[in-house]
């Protein structure tokens, strides 16, 4: 649905945000007038479908999404997590169908915009253009940095290492609380289709790091008594203060 009850760019909470850079007064008011509507989502909802051919971009403004790749046969692999700030449907910027889908773990609500006018804001505003460009670049780092675990880390690190990159991403952007810890409605079903881990896999092993004191996650919490402990324990590097740009 479109809310009828939209975030000015000029309000827009993102600017506050701890790690995200703020956009000036020339940049906040183009975007504002390319800015399409806003969408409402519901936990669970989709956003769009693997497949489908659609000519919108979106900024998350609130919410966390995750990104799902599904096979033929239902089976179902996580690609990734979205968080405020993120671009969600980059490939909507070009003309091949998505070839992922988009859900909604929180309730979400994003910023809309078509791909139609992008060409004429990168010609205004080259720096935004290159920003698109740096937030593509970083995703593939990051699934970089998954592709490694999957590949190399093993069970505890892996939702080790998850956990921390989540904790850590939340509190750049004020969802995540100080004392290290996440209200985030993940399912153990979701941790096995994110990590390639069979689900009783994923159990014995949140037992393993509870026990360990290393990751506490349950009951759609997840916490992290000690970050560098953690990191070192699931070689996690993200941890460092780094200003991400947003559109």
């Amino acid at each position: 649905m479109v809310s009828s009850d939209e975030t000015r760019c000029a309000e827009c909470p993102l600017q506050l945000a701890q790690c995200l850079r703020a956009l000036t007064v020339e940049q906040v008011e183009t975007m504002q007038s390319i800015k399409r509507g806003e969408r409402v989502v519901d936990r669970g909802d989709t956003v769009f479908e693997q497949g489908s051919d659609g000519h919108e971009l979106f900024t998350v403004l609130e919410g966390v999404l995750m990104r799902v790749r599904t096979l033929d046969d239902g089976r179902r692999q996580i690609v990734n997590l979205m968080f405020p700030g993120d671009l969600v449907g980059l490939q909507g910027a070009f003309d091949d169908p998505r070839s992922h889908s988009v859900e909604a773990i929180l309730p979400a609500r994003l910023c809309e915009f078509h791909r139609v006018d992008f060409p004429t804001l990168i010609r205004s505003h080259p720096r935004l253009g290159y920003d698109i460009v740096w937030m593509a670049a970083k995703e593939e780092t990051e699934l970089e940095e998954h592709i490694v675990s999957l590949g190399q880390r093993n069970a505890r690190e892996r939702i080790a290492n998850l956990a921390v990159w989540m904790v850590d991403r939340a509190q750049a952007t004020g969802i995540a609380r100080r004392d290290n810890s996440l209200e985030l409605p993940i399912t153990q079903t979701q941790v096995a289709e994110m990590l390639g881990l069979s689900l009783v896999h994923v159990n014995r092993t949140l037992q393993w790091l509870r026990r360990e004191k290393l990751v506490d996650w349950r009951n759609g919490r997840i916490a992290v008594p000690d970050m560098e402990r953690t990191s070192e324990f699931a070689q996690f590097e993200g941890r460092r203060m780094q200003m991400r740009p947003f559109i």
